[in-house]
């Protein structure tokens, strides 16, 4: 069996957040009027991602997820200049998920030296969790 060395394929981990997010009361924020939770808080690629129908909410909350895990790992929180939306949650084209930052979020990436993410999502009947690692150049310390 061979392991991942994340240090040497992928860099050094830097940062790192968790988040979870009870589907329930995540579902009560998608009903009207959603819309105005949905801009607030996903770009529109990531709306179209999530697609329509049952798993919707599950999609959504793994990405809402997902976005707090970052503030975390970077030591911030929303407001003063950052918003949801920043952290924008991408898919590769194997599926896997990654992540994007955009305007102040990305300065203070940049300012810690992460120039990759490693992301895992998942999620039961009642909650989604995510987990995210912010990685460094080997060189960059």
């Amino acid at each position: 069996m061979h392991g991942l060395n994340i240090s040497a394929s992928c860099g050094l981990a830097v940062a790192h957040g968790v988040d979870l997010v009870d589907l329930s009361d995540f579902s009560r924020l998608l009903t009207e009027p959603a819309s105005i939770f949905l801009d607030r808080h996903f770009t529109d690629q990531e709306r179209r991602t999530a697609g329509v129908g049952v798993n919707q909410a599950s999609r959504l909350a793994g990405r809402f997820a997902v976005k707090e895990a970052v503030m975390k790992a970077l030591g911030t929180g929303w407001g003063e200049g950052i918003s949801f939306t920043d952290v924008e949650v991408i898919n590769l084209e194997t599926g896997a998920p990654t992540i994007v930052l955009h305007r102040k979020l990305a300065t203070i990436q940049e300012e810690a030296g992460i120039s990759n993410w490693l992301v895992s999502t998942s999620h039961t009947a009642s909650i989604a969790m995510a987990s995210v690692i912010g990685l460094a150049a080997s060189g960059h310390q």
